[in-house]
């Protein structure tokens, strides 16, 4: 039976395949992570992700726990299309809002609004997105057209509409990677990045947007080291990053969640990358790749979430808690016609 004396454990994790094995669910019971991620490995139909998401809450005991996956459209797409709807990349936003401020944001909002109708058809009631990294030329292509645009202010604008989409659409947006990892000439997936930029540059730059957009209920860190402030530990591990920077100087008040923990950027066992995450000041460790015998060993070193972990889990929740459904239709319509107009 899932915990109840005490909070879920500190952590989000996936599962290997498209339906939840005795052993998963036996995991899943025991341990009582705070939420679970899908990729593209777990989908197969509307209906089986249904059936996996609501199984995955029947183990946990929670009507509501997070179901995350990482839908932005573009190249970062885990339902495929078909049968889902093909969602452009957001640069094409920036690209929209460059000619006209309100048109490219409305663009923005009534994409997000349609991804997170979806998602919310499903189940899924968490997006790892919109992405508030800049576009830097030169910088690794990992984010690249992920970007809304290189300019600060035009991010926060976009990534602020975006993020009204998805709530309307009755989905938690994660805006991601804190403080900023467009600046990165790795892809932290691969290594460990290392940023040399002044940090004057990275308030003005690279930070801004995600000051913008402080009050937003998740983020996801960034597994970059930023030299300026922390030389030897990247931003997910860094307890000066996260405790002066992201909740100090951005004021992010927010579920703070880290990338990956398998990423290879993090060095460590994964009890040891764990336990840094939680002593960073991340409320919750993220492990990706549905491996039985690695979750169990996060599951073994991740404490239950904090007070102030669940406090801000619940806030996030409640504000897309009996949200009425969106008019899908009509914003589809909309959103055509500004494509439209651009494409034209």
């Amino acid at each position: 039976m899932p915990r109840t004396s005490r909070a879920p454990l500190a952590a989000f994790f996936g599962s290997a395949g498209t339906t939840l094995s005795q052993k998963e669910r036996a995991f899943f019971r025991a341990s009582d992570p705070a939420g679970y991620i899908l990729f593209r490995r777990n989908i197969e139909s509307a209906g089986q992700i249904e059936a996996l998401v609501a199984d995955f809450r029947d183990c946990v005991g929670r009507a509501d726990a997070p179901v995350l996956i990482d839908q932005e459209g573009g190249r970062v797409a885990r339902l495929p299309s078909p049968p889902w709807r093909k969602a452009p990349p957001v640069a094409v936003f920036g690209r929209i809002a460059e000619a006209d401020a309100a048109r490219g944001e409305r663009a923005a909002r009534l994409n997000a609004l349609l991804i997170g109708a979806e998602l919310r058809a499903l189940g899924i009631n968490v997006d790892c997105a919109p992405v508030l990294d800049l576009r830097v030329a030169g910088a690794h292509d990992i984010i690249g057209d992920r970007a809304f645009s290189e300019d600060p202010a035009m991010i926060a604008r976009l990534g602020r509409a975006s993020c009204e989409g998805f709530l309307e659409a009755g989905v938690v947006p994660v805006v991601k990677h804190i403080p900023g990892h467009g600046r990165a000439h790795a892809d932290s997936h691969e290594s460990l990045p290392v940023v040399e930029t002044p940090l004057d540059l990275l308030r003005q730059s690279d930070f801004a947007p995600f000051k913008a957009l402080s009050d937003m209920p998740m983020a996801m860190t960034a597994h970059i080291v930023y030299a300026a402030v922390d030389a030897a530990r990247p931003a997910t591990t860094s307890p000066s990053l996260i405790r002066s920077v992201i909740r100090g100087e951005l004021g992010f008040g927010g579920l703070l969640m880290s990338d990956d923990i398998c990423m290879k950027a993090l060095a460590g066992s994964l009890p040891e990358r764990t336990a840094a995450v939680i002593a960073a000041g991340c409320d919750v460790v993220l492990h990706c790749n549905g491996d039985l015998p690695e979750m169990e060993a996060v599951a073994a070193a991740a404490p239950p979430l904090s007070e102030s972990g669940s406090k801000r889990l619940l806030d996030a929740l409640r504000l897309v808690s009996g949200r009425p459904a969106p008019d899908v239709e009509s914003a589809r319509r909309e959103l055509d016609d500004i494509l439209d107009i651009k494409i034209a």
